[in-house]
């Protein structure tokens, strides 16, 4: 077995830098939604994927893959979309075993209002928070990050 290429000093103060930052952002932007509009951070990011679908409707197994939920995961989290009427589930005609959701007007409507809120958030937190050539590196790197783990 190698031995792992050690971080130095400076790579592991911006590792620990970005696990904290990011998880004390996701946590503050979930609960501002939870508090303000009853909707968790996953939740809305479906009630976004869906309003930018097609129709507003997306298949449950291309849903999952584009917010990183399981697909049982996802049926949970649609479950409770569905009980609060912002989500429907539809069969697909042309293939009888496929799922739709279907974003709501009413979910479309709670999304409108929770999106002054996110976005409020994520200005506030992220975009004002940095200098504007941190905030286009931050978006160069995390872009290669996603590249890298997608192909692998």
């Amino acid at each position: 077995m190698t031995e792992p290429r050690w971080l130095d000093a400076a790579q592991q103060r911006a590792w620990r830098a970005y696990l904290e930052g990011s998880a004390r952002l996701a946590e503050r932007l979930d609960r501002e939604l939870r508090e303000a509009h009853d909707l968790s951070m996953p939740e809305y990011e479906i009630l976004v994927r869906l309003s930018e679908a097609p129709c507003r409707r997306q298949r449950m197994a291309d849903l999952a893959a584009s917010v990183w939920q399981s697909r049982s995961r996802l049926s949970h989290t649609i479950s409770r979309l569905e009980s609060d009427g912002l989500v429907v589930r539809e069969t697909c005609p042309h293939d009888g075993r496929g799922v739709f959701a279907v974003l709501t007007d009413e979910g479309f409507r709670r999304l409108e209002e929770a999106a002054r809120t996110h976005v409020a958030g994520v200005r506030a937190y992220l975009v004002d928070a940095v200098d504007p050539a941190d905030l286009q590196a931050i978006g160069r790197a995390f872009t290669a990050v996603a590249r890298r783990l997608a192909d692998s």
